[in-house]
């Protein structure tokens, strides 16, 4: 399956650096380039891209913004965005994902590791990329007013087995990582996110991880390194 990509970033040298990068790839193909974070939404809604690789600081409209109306549009229920941010400690890292992004990463990084993240964000597989850490994302949680992504329940009605899961959803492990940790098999790990989800009424692994650390379940000190 070929996934399709969105490039937003208002550099037109690095959003044509990206496109070279992303058409490089056999699985991928890019479907559109907004400079601004209005192109971007008007785009998305064209184009219905898999994902939107979405960078942060743009004019008009920026990335966060951008982000959290995609979120909430139902006709773009499927696509998925990968935030870019020039900085590790940037601290609009986590009003992205508490936008509705399902992942980030810094600009720097490897070729080959920026076609990995996009593959396993439209996977659906994994929040943490390369780069950014869990460790960092606790960190700005810690100093950040929470501001919850509104779910539909709380950690109060899951199950042991569930709780033990989100805990290690929220430490960045991904579902081979958790049955590997929780002695089950990778099928019925991916279930039990699934499950959690479904009771949350989380987006993707993105809230999951939010939630993990504003309940309290993960805290800064308890995490692994990305």
């Amino acid at each position: 399956m070929t996934i399709r990509v969105l490039l937003a970033d208002d550099q037109t040298l690095v959003r044509a650096a990206f496109a070279m990068l992303v058409e490089s790839a056999r699985d991928m193909e890019v479907v559109g380039e907004a400079a601004t974070g209005r192109e971007a939404l008007d785009l998305a809604r064209r184009a219905r891209p898999d994902l939107v690789v979405m960078d942060i600081r743009m004019p008009d409209l920026d990335g966060i913004e951008a982000t959290r109306l995609i979120a909430a549009d139902e006709e773009l229920a499927g696509v998925k965005v990968l935030v870019l941010t020039t900085y590790e400690t940037d601290e609009y890292i986590i009003e992205a994902l508490r936008a509705g992004a399902s992942g980030f990463l810094v600009k720097d990084t490897r070729p080959a590791e920026l076609l990995d993240a996009i593959r396993t964000v439209a996977a659906g597989e994994s929040l943490l990329s390369p780069g950014p850490t869990a460790r960092l994302i606790a960190r700005l949680l810690s100093h950040t007013p929470a501001s919850a992504p509104a779910l539909s329940g709380g950690p109060e009605c899951l199950s042991e087995r569930e709780c033990e899961v989100l805990v290690l959803v929220g430490r960045g492990l991904n579902n081979a990582e958790i049955a590997e940790a929780l002695g089950l098999s990778p099928l019925t790990a991916k279930t039990h996110v699934s499950r959690i989800m479904g009771k949350l009424g989380a987006r993707d692994r993105a809230q999951l991880v939010i939630v993990a650390y504003e309940s309290g379940m993960v805290t800064p000190g308890r995490v692994r390194e990305g």
